[in-house]
């Protein structure tokens, strides 16, 4: 045997074996082996990286002079990674121009694409479910209150943007909404996670963990409103909460108090009274508010409590889209009331083609409410986001 085999690993070796080839060979070859690897690195880095690296031996190219795109009417949301804004059909025809002083001018002008390969931003007027826990920028403005929504440079409401799509078919159509969220994080959590997505979740501004709650909801497929605390007949022995619009405080201070909860959380299509049978039945107190929210492109949902309620008639008079709830659903909390409930909700939509039902988030009204819907969809109604069902007139 070779004694090689047990000598300490790099001592006593010779420099060639037996029948083989010289070290100092071996190490030439190794030397040129590693240039010819330099040598095809440098011609293959262009086709890898699609740049060219300097040469030597040629002149240096001519600096390139870029002219850029113009951005007509200025896009805010533009530059948060393309996700707000575009249809997915951009593209460029890209032109580049020898000057007479030996530069470069490149000139880009949109096209349209052919329809193949991938689109990977189609925003359209409805946002897409895979951004559906993120805000459209365009329908956001920064304000001392806040981030509030708003009508976006082109006209899009957050009404139309966030509201959840539907068939357009000629059936039976229900809306549920689901109510006081944010309140008791249980009941928020089982809420957001447990409801059919086409169930409509109506968050309280002086709730807890909006932050968390509201984009997860939005991302569950949920279409999400806004609850803000009104005055109701019996305040202050009956106080819906810090921030509630009360109808002797003065527009100056409802405004304000009304932005602030506008500035709890985003995505929401419109607003929805809590409590507020005295605020809602002052045209004083409640023009200036719905003048806002008309403004800033939401909807109003009247809960259905107080007959007394102008919200209607100003609605009309400001082309604000509005909605009335035809039925409280858990007057009584206990699951077999809730859907004798959601029954009789059913006969007036297949009397009038639709109907509204409004709950709050107890235990009790979200297991009845996914029982039913699972149910009542199998007869052929179609559960849809509360936006599908509000009076919508003109835009202004």
């Amino acid at each position: 045997m070779n004694s090689d085999l047990h000598a300490p690993l790099g001592q006593n070796r010779k420099g060639t074996s037996k029948g083989g080839i010289p070290f100092s060979r071996i190490a030439a070859g190794v030397s040129w082996a590693a240039g010819l690897v330099v040598v095809c690195g440098i011609s293959v880095w262009p086709w890898v990286y699609g740049e060219k690296l300097p040469d030597a031996r040629m002149p240096a190219p001519p600096k390139e002079a870029v002219a850029k795109p113009a951005n007509p009417g200025g896009n805010p949301g533009a530059n948060v990674s393309g996700l707000s804004k575009g249809n997915g059909q951009e593209g460029a025809n890209v032109v580049r121009q020898t000057m007479d002083d030996g530069s470069v001018v490149t000139t880009y002008s949109p096209k349209a694409r052919d329809g193949s390969g991938p689109v990977m931003i189609n925003a359209g007027r409805t946002q897409e479910r895979r951004l559906a826990g993120m805000p459209n920028l365009d329908l956001i403005e920064d304000t001392p209150e806040g981030k509030l929504p708003r009508i976006g440079p082109d006209g899009l409401r957050p009404f139309d943007y966030y509201a959840r799509p539907w068939s357009g078919a000629r059936g039976t159509r229900i809306a549920i909404v689901v109510s006081g969220l944010g309140i008791s994080q249980t009941g928020t959590m089982r809420a957001v996670r447990d409801l059919p997505e086409e169930v409509t979740l109506a968050f309280a501004a002086n709730g807890n963990s909006l932050s968390r709650w509201v984009p997860e909801a939005r991302r569950n497929g949920h279409e999400v409103l806004l609850q803000v605390p009104m005055e109701p007949f019996d305040y202050p022995d009956n106080n819906p909460g810090p921030g509630t619009l009360v109808t002797s405080k003065g527009t100056a201070t409802n405004i304000a108090n009304l932005h602030q909860d506008m500035a709890r959380m985003d995505s929401y299509t419109g607003v929805m009274n809590y409590l507020g049978g005295k605020f809602l039945a002052d045209p004083d107190a409640l023009e200036p508010v719905m003048r806002d929210i008309a403004a800033r492109g939401l909807m109003f949902l009247d809960d259905g409590s107080t007959a007394q309620s102008l919200s209607g008639q100003l609605a009309g008079a400001l082309s604000i889209p509005h909605a009335f709830a035809n039925l409280t659903l858990d007057t009584d909390v206990n699951q077999t009331a809730i859907l004798k409930k959601l029954d009789d909700l059913e006969r007036m939509a297949a009397r009038n083609g639709t109907a509204i039902g409004v709950a709050a988030g107890f235990d009790e009204s979200i297991t009845a409410i996914k029982k039913w819907v699972d149910d009542a969809q199998g007869r052929g109604i179609e559960i849809v986001g509360v936006s599908a069902l509000a009076d919508t007139p003109a835009k202004n």
